[in-house]
């Protein structure tokens, strides 16, 4: 299956797989080895778990973005990725070309689930979430990084986000760093998870 996806992924233009390993052992000599943008994450492997691992990059690489795909689809596998900081999270039933523009607009800042997926992961955070403060106040979002961060929570990548809210790209970009620094993240996930967890949406 990893040749399969090094093929997938080599044969797609604008696509190069830079590395392909078993396990996420050694995972710091693997990234300065191969510099990824984007790392394609298992979560069962021999010795360290693809959960912590997330975690590890997220803390130490906050520039790579993490799409973790699984066979799993159990709440506490989704909960635990989406928590650890992953960009998205799809199935290994997932097609090939739908597994290619998950990386891609995990690439552009999206941040995409399979369906029944997302669905689980709202819920889960609907369930779990604390009793409502005024968040908004207290991380002072704008009206405008508001409406942006609800359509991160949506799923939207900063092309579409741009699109629909009609401003640029880079304009986008610009609010998204701004979110990022209010709510003390770093990463596209972890602002849906604090959004959707303390309800700012």
């Amino acid at each position: 299956m990893r040749n399969g996806y090094e093929a997938i992924c080599s044969g797609t233009p604008g696509f190069t797989c830079c590395g392909a390993f078993a396990d996420a052992n050694d995972i710091d000599y693997k990234i300065r080895r191969t510099t990824p943008d984007v790392i394609l994450m298992d979560i069962e492997m021999p010795g360290t778990d693809g959960i912590l691992s997330t975690r590890h990059i997220v803390k130490n690489y906050p520039e790579i973005k993490i799409l973790i795909q699984t066979v799993f689809d159990d709440d506490d596998k989704i909960f635990a990725a989406t928590c650890a900081g992953a960009s998205g999270y799809i199935l290994k039933s997932t097609t090939p070309a739908r597994l290619v523009e998950a990386i891609q607009e995990v690439y552009d800042g999206g941040s995409p689930m399979t369906p029944s997926i997302a669905s689980r992961v709202l819920k889960l955070f609907q369930q779990y979430a604390p009793p409502f403060h005024d968040e908004e106040e207290k991380y002072t979002l704008s009206a405008r990084e508001k409406e942006i961060l609800s359509l991160m929570v949506d799923g939207l990548n900063l092309p579409a986000i741009a699109e629909k809210s009609f401003i640029s790209y880079e304009t986008v970009r610009t609010h998204v760093k701004r979110i990022y620094k209010k709510l003390h993240v770093a990463s596209a996930s972890e602002a849906v998870v604090k959004a959707l967890r303390e309800r700012l949406v």
